[in-house]
Formats: C-alpha cells, sequence, structure tokens
C-alpha cells in the first residue's frame, strides 16, 4: 500500500522541500500577468488555476497554466524518481501537489491541486493518469461541471490503482483525494444546492 522506504530521512528531507517549493510556484499569476489579464485572485471565483484563468476568456493562457501546473509535479517525481528512487518520488510529488495548494509565496492560499493531481498521475503511473483523464473528460461531458469531475475522479483514482495493480500508490493516492476534496468543499455545497456554475457558463 505504501512504497518501501530505503532512502535516507535527510536525502527524503530535501526531496520534500524541493517538491514543495517547485510546487509552490503560482503559473496561474505568472500567466495572467504576462497575457494582461488581471489579477486571478480578483477575478471569479479567485482561484490560482486553469479554470479561473479560462474564466478571463483566454484559452491560451488557460491551457499554458494547466501544462504547467500538471508539469511542476510532474518534473518533480521524475527528477526523485531518477535521483533518489521510488519512496523519494511519491514524497516529493505529494509535497509538490500540497505546494501548490498551500503556497508560502501566497499566504498559502493556492490552487485546488486538480491540474497537479493529473500531472503526478502520469509522472508516477502513466496508464492510471490516462484512465483518471478519460474518466474526468466523461464526467465533465456528461455533467457539465468541472468540480464534479474532478472530485469523482479523485474518489475513483484509489480504486483503479489497486485494479490495475499499482498498490503502491494507494495510499498517495487517497492523499490527494482527502485533500482534493476539502479544497473543494464549497463546490461540494454549491453542488448541493444545484448553485455551482457549469463548464461554459458565464
Amino acid at each position: 500500500m505504501i512504497p518501501e522506504f530505503s532512502t535516507s530521512p535527510m536525502i527524503l528531507l530535501v526531496w520534500i522541500v524541493t517538491g514543495y517549493l517547485l510546487g509552490s510556484i503560482p503559473f496561474g499569476l505568472v500567466v495572467a500577468h504576462l497575457f494582461g489579464l488581471g489579477d486571478l485572485r480578483q477575478i471569479g471565483s479567485g482561484n490560482i488555476g486553469a479554470t479561473n484563468v479560462l474564466r478571463t476568456g483566454s484559452k491560451f493562457g488557460a491551457a499554458l497554466t494547466l501544462i504547467a501546473d500538471a508539469g511542476k509535479a510532474g518534473i518533480t517525481v521524475l527528477l526523485a524518481r531518477s535521483i533518489a528512487g521510488e519512496d523519494a518520488a511519491q514524497l516529493a510529488g505529494f509535497a509538490a501537489f500540497f505546494g501548490h495548494c498551500y503556497p508560502i509565496w501566497l499566504k498559502f492560499k493556492g490552487g485546488k491541486g486538480v491540474s497537479t493531481f493529473f500531472g503526478l498521475l502520469f509522472a508516477l503511473a502513466w496508464p492510471i493518469g490516462l484512465i483518471s483523464g478519460a474518466t474526468w473528460i466523461l464526467i465533465a461531458g456528461i455533467f457539465r461541471y468541472s468540480s464534479f469531475a474532478a472530485i469523482a475522479t479523485v474518489i475513483l483514482t484509489p480504486l483503479f490503482m489497486i485494479i490495475f495493480s499499482q498498490q503502491v500508490l494507494v495510499a498517495l493516492s487517497i492523499g490527494l483525494m482527502t485533500l482534493i476534496l476539502w479544497r473543494h468543499k464549497e463546490n461540494i455545497i454549491r453542488l448541493l444546492k444545484s448553485q455551482e456554475t457549469k463548464i461554459g457558463q458565464k
């Protein structure tokens, strides 16, 4: 259910800090600034992720933000795995995800982690990344709620890990699921009240 911890605690700590700092880079704000889209924290949901960049009307900016937020987690995992090992990769990846959600540079007010979640999945186990990505697309296409698609996908991902013999990633996927659900608590309330904004809705 968890990786074998064979890397020294000091090296693991280095990768945790490295992952957190990389994950803390607020690419949504960077993209919004470069494209003159305004301060994302004062637009739409106030979130710094790709979905809120899309609300500014810039599809290209939203795509760049999505790729960057996913990439920072994926790169962190691949670097840690190649240099230290699987235990470091998982811890560094989770730290990058946590850094995206709670960046030190923004007083710990970050994104909701969906793009970063997918970046982690593709780097850790790309078949699961494809399956989870397809699940998000399917659910979003049917129900037209980005948040609901994300919530459903992260709940199903630990099951995907078990079905496709990735038990070593189950604990990590549960941790990611828990944090994403917490970050989406307001969306969950709006969904229950039928007040959530649909994809493409102004």
